[in-house]
């Protein structure tokens, strides 16, 4: 990418509005969100089912979704699961399931955040927008000729896309290639929780899901019969044990 290209990337990514889609078969619900967004220049559009929403999805990438987990016509979980198997699009859930295991599940199904009804609209947009801040890190134009190589493994962090050695590939969420970044960019360094959590912008959600975004990258980095690669180095954080090449 030569300099004027990166020069009108860097133009389009700080003037482009965000495009939020939103599945709820509550319309009102909807139309709160999409007023709230209004003033913060965030645009949107409604859904009432998964399969709509799934339907616009391919023919369209916004930048964040936001997925109420009881639809008429799929569950949110299933819809999260689906999403995740073609894309890394953000994802906020909206849910009146408030046990934390609901909450542990969405994360590790994908999801970025979880805000529980009867929300405030204002506290939905602020979570949007601390989304939206780490989906496009300054880092962000120079991650695009980026690829990271290790043990077989690759990792492209313009599109948190993972390729295993089989050459299967699969999506992180932004939380969790948030976290994988940061462990690719220093292997065989103990990072801190602090220090993750700095890397991350010092997210609220961040802080609360840290283990649950490991457990996750570990699942989608496991391979048979072999160690893993990212080991708990207790009382001090996390750390990955291979060697990496940027390319």
């Amino acid at each position: 990418m030569n300099s004027i290209d990166t020069h009108q990337l860097a133009q389009n990514t700080a003037t482009a509005s965000p495009v939020a889609f939103i599945v709820d078969d509550e319309p009102e619900i909807c139309a709160l969100i999409l007023e709230a967004m209004k003033p913060f220049n965030i645009s949107g559009k409604a859904f009432t089912t998964g399969r709509s929403l799934l339907d616009a999805l391919r023919l369209d990438t916004p930048d964040v979704c936001l997925i109420d987990l009881g639809l008429p016509d799929i569950d949110g979980m299933s819809l999260i699961n689906e999403i995740r198997q073609t894309s890394s699009v953000p994802i906020l859930v909206l849910s009146a399931r408030n046990h934390s295991s609901d909450r542990v599940m969405g994360l590790e199904m994908g999801a970025d955040d979880y805000v529980v009804k009867p929300f405030d609209p204002r506290e939905v947009v602020a979570r949007i927008r601390s989304i939206l801040r780490r989906s496009a890190e300054p880092t962000a134009i120079k991650q695009l000729i980026d690829r990271a190589s290790f043990e077989g493994w690759s990792y492209l962090p313009s599109s948190h896309s993972l390729t295993s050695p089989d050459g299967e590939e699969t999506y992180l969420s932004t939380g969790e290639a948030t976290l994988l970044d940061a462990l690719l960019r220093a292997p065989k360094r103990v990072l801190t929780r602090d220090y993750l959590l700095e890397h991350g912008g010092r997210d609220e959600s961040m802080d609360r899901s840290i283990d649950v975004r490991i457990s996750r990258i570990r699942k989608k980095l496991s391979t048979q019969d072999k160690p893993s690669l990212i080991r708990t180095i207790y009382g001090s954080g996390y750390m990955l044990a291979a060697a990496v090449e940027w390319s």
